[in-house]
């Protein structure tokens, strides 16, 4: 599990002297890294008794064009950009602002795919 609480040190470098130990709710989980293949999901128990879903692979996207606000579901065919980490280009891996190709042309991804659980993307023209 991640921390995802304040950090034991200042900006400086000093170390914050803790009132308290961890908490439950500062705990962190590993990212999805959705890759592009035949789909899995996940169901992750949240805080609150609701839940969210991995999507650990997809093949398919909600993809909307803009211009008439149509949407339609094509399969991806692999990740063309991405600027959260320029190796997940070569390892397919989907986020939110990656550039995948798709059937009906390239498209940006809007949605969470780790966190919503499906890949809902906007063509680009």
């Amino acid at each position: 599990m991640q921390f995802q609480g304040r950090s034991k040190r200042k900006y400086t470098g000093a170390k914050i002297k803790s009132s308290r130990g961890k908490r439950k709710h500062e705990l962190g989980r590993e990212p999805a890294e959705t890759h592009v293949a035949d789909v899995k999901r996940k169901n992750i128990a949240t805080r609150g008794g609701n839940r969210k879903v991995r999507l650990l692979q997809a093949n398919i996207a909600n993809v909307t064009n803009p211009s008439d606000g149509k949407t339609v579901i094509s399969a991806i065919e692999t990740v063309v950009d991405n600027t959260a980490n320029e190796h997940y280009v070569r390892r397919n891996t989907i986020t939110k602002g990656a550039v995948i190709k798709t059937a009906i042309g390239n498209a940006v991804v809007t949605s969470r795919p780790g966190q919503d659980g499906v890949v809902n993307a906007v063509l680009i023209e």
